[in-house]
Formats: structure tokens, sequence, C-alpha cells
């Protein structure tokens, strides 16, 4: 597949990625503070909606799912193989896995065989993470040592780490790293094969949102079809679930395919024709919130429709900005685009470090200024994420 779009980065990628981003850690920080809007939160899961905060994670797989066309064939046009390819999606799977199980061995109970605090670990882990998948300068020679002391590191951890109860590291759950990782490696896999014959993907997708329903429980606590099926448990073996990550993700290829289908187009067609998408798809979840209810945390049918609807409106407001230069404003936030993964984890340290010093959010900062505190810590991790990008500190996998 050979097309000019995919050379080149696409800027409104860059910023849909780092706005929900930013956003994430906004919401993520809500726990620091008390009087949240209940629009702004996490929804019950079967509360029937879903607010601000159940929107951040599926529109970044989406932004995801849009820059694996370009990064695959960025590949490809630099002289990787095929294999080559599927090796880089899997390394990064595997990236993805492991960050989620270590972070999320830190949320629960938390113990050492030591008696180290969870502030340390996540400190440790964090370091370690930077250690193995920094970006190094090229041809250094320590870049071997300092990646193996990073895996002395997270070895040390998960030997040490225990629960209250005495249960030891495990991956009870992959976190939302996890998540994002089975979502990669599905849609990047598919993609590869698929990569000149782009039309299978529209099956792989329609067939995606046909094990969503199957896998999914009527808002009347029936389902499509009782008991195991054949496409459950292919769905299960491929750690798909009920489909919901993957619909995102993938949603997010197709739309850079039809970016790129659409090329030659005029700029006020592709807008109405993505318009008109994202029209259908909320007409859909309309439909479908029929039989479903909407709800983030089960994954269902119309939240999947919906917030795909609602990445594309946004993904195409960024590119009539982009066409008409009105992209400044974003300029002191692109850390959060460009160095996303680093952004993600300065949280861990900045809590950490927090309460090594015995900083914490006092009770009054609340409500309007509570919401304040929260959007103005987001801009220090981006801060943060900069500066440590000047010294040569950038997680990238």
């Amino acid at each position: 597949m050979e097309n000019s779009l995919f050379s080149r980065r696409n800027a409104a990628i860059d910023m849909l990625r780092g706005l929900t981003m930013l956003l994430m850690v906004f919401v993520n920080d809500f726990w620091s503070v008390e009087g949240v809007p209940h629009f702004l939160e996490h929804f019950g899961t079967y509360e029937d909606g879903m607010g601000v905060s159940d929107v951040v994670f599926p529109m970044f797989l989406f932004a995801m799912g849009m820059s694996i066309p370009y990064a695959i064939e960025r590949r490809f046009a630099k002289g990787y193989s095929g294999e080559s390819t599927l090796g880089h999606i899997l390394s990064r799977t595997l990236a993805l896995l492991l960050m989620g199980v270590f972070i999320v061995n830190t949320e629960g109970g938390f113990d050492s065989v030591i008696g180290y605090s969870r502030g340390l670990y996540r400190v440790l882990m964090v370091t370690a993470f930077f250690l193995i998948w920094n970006i190094y300068p090229e041809g250094m020679r320590a870049k071997k040592w300092l990646q193996s002391l990073g895996i002395v590191i997270l070895a040390f951890l998960a030997f040490t780490f225990r629960t209250p109860e005495g249960g030891y590291f495990s991956a009870g759950w992959w976190g939302i790293l996890g998540l994002i990782g089975w979502a990669y490696c599905f849609c990047a896999i598919s993609y590869l094969l698929a990569r000149k014959k782009p039309a299978y993907l529209a099956i792989v997708w329609a067939a995606l949102l046909i094990i969503n329903m199957i896998q999914t429980g009527f808002r009347d606590g029936g389902s499509m079809i009782d008991g195991h099926t054949f496409i459950g448990d292919m769905a299960d073996s491929l750690r798909l679930g009920n489909a919901s990550s993957a619909i995102m993700a993938m949603g997010g290829v197709m739309l850079s395919l039809a970016e790129r289908r659409l090329s030659d187009r005029k700029g006020t067609t592709q807008i109405c024709l993505a318009a008109t998408v994202a029209a259908i798809l909320a007409v859909a979840a309309a439909v479908s919130h029929h039989w479903w209810i909407i709800s983030k945390n089960i994954g269902t049918l119309p939240w999947c429709l919906y917030v795909s609807a609602l990445s594309i409106a946004v993904y195409t407001l960024l590119r009539i900005l982009e066409a008409y230069g009105k992209t400044g404003w974003f300029r002191p936030l692109s850390p959060s685009g460009t160095a996303t993964l680093t952004v993600y984890m300065i949280p861990y340290l900045l809590y950490s470090i927090g309460g090594f010093i015995g900083l914490h959010t006092p009770q009054w900062v609340s409500g309007g200024l509570g919401l304040l505190k929260c959007a103005l810590f987001s801009l220090l991790c981006v801060a943060v994420t900069a500066l440590l990008g000047r010294i040569g500190l950038k997680l990238k996998i």
C-alpha cells in the first residue's frame, strides 16, 4: 500500500491521542478531591449511561487504532519485512501487558516480603520501565546494561510482592495498558494480514460487533444465545472478551483507511462523509439501546457506537482546525500526543513522591476548586514529561 498520506505524521491523531491522555490523567485524579459532579465521573456498571470519564479510555483506543496503519506502513517503507513487523507488534503487546500487570498489582492490597512501601514499589517500577523502554541515543554502549538492570528490578518487585493475605504477584486482570495491548495486538495483526485488501477489515469490524452482541447480556437479563458458543470461545481465546476494546481500535483503523481512500476528495466532501458516518453510528447506538444498556464497565454495544461516533466527530474537528492552521493552542500540550506513555506513568511517580513527603490534598479543595486542582495536576504531568524529554528520557515501545 503506497500512499503519501501514511508517510507523514498525522498531527490530528497526535492531538486526539494527546487530548484523551490529558483527560485521562485529569479524571484519574478525581480520587484525590471531593464534590466531583457525577456527569464527569464513571457511571456505575448497571446505571445505563456514561459520564465523561467513561469516554476517555475508548477514545484513546480509537486514536491508537488510527495510528496502526501509519506505523505499519512506515515500517514497510523503511524496508522492514512482514515477519519483522509481526515481531514488533508482539513485542509492543508484551510490553503493554507487562506494564499493565505491574501497575495492577499496586492498585489492590499491597505488602512485600521485605516491607517496602507501595510508593517505593511504584518508583522502582516506573524507573525500571524507563530503563527498559527508554529511547536511548543511537549506539549508546550502556543501553543493554541499563535494560538488563530494569529487568532485574522488575523481577525483584515481582518476587518480593505480596498481598496483605500473603498472595503472590499475579495477573488478576491486565489493567488499562493490558486491555490496550490485547486490542492493539488483534487489530495490528489483522491490519498486517489484510493491508493489501483493506475491505476485509470492514468484515472484521462487523464480526466484532456480532461478538459483542452475542457476548453481552440484554438489559432484561437475557442474552442472544444462551450457554457457551463457538464464537464466544474463540473470542476468549483471542483475549477479546466481548470485543468492545477491539471494536473501538478497529474503528480507528478503518477511519484512517477511509481517509486514505478519500484523500483526493475536497475537504468539504470528507467532512460531510465523516459527519454522515458519525450520525449513522449515533442512530445505530440509539436503536441498540433498546436491547442493551449503556455501560462502559460491561462494554455494551450502545456505548461502543456512541463513543465511536464521538471519536469521529472530534477527530474531524481537529482535522478542520489543522487545515486552517488553528492548532497553536496544542503546542504546549504536545508531549501528551508524542510522549503519551510517559505522561501516563508520571502520576505514579508524583503520587509516590507526595506520599514520601506527606503531601496531600486538603479537604477544603473540593467541587470546582478540586476540578481546577485535577486540571493543574494533568498539566503538571505534561510539563514533567516535557522536562524529561529534554534530558533524554522518553518511553517508547
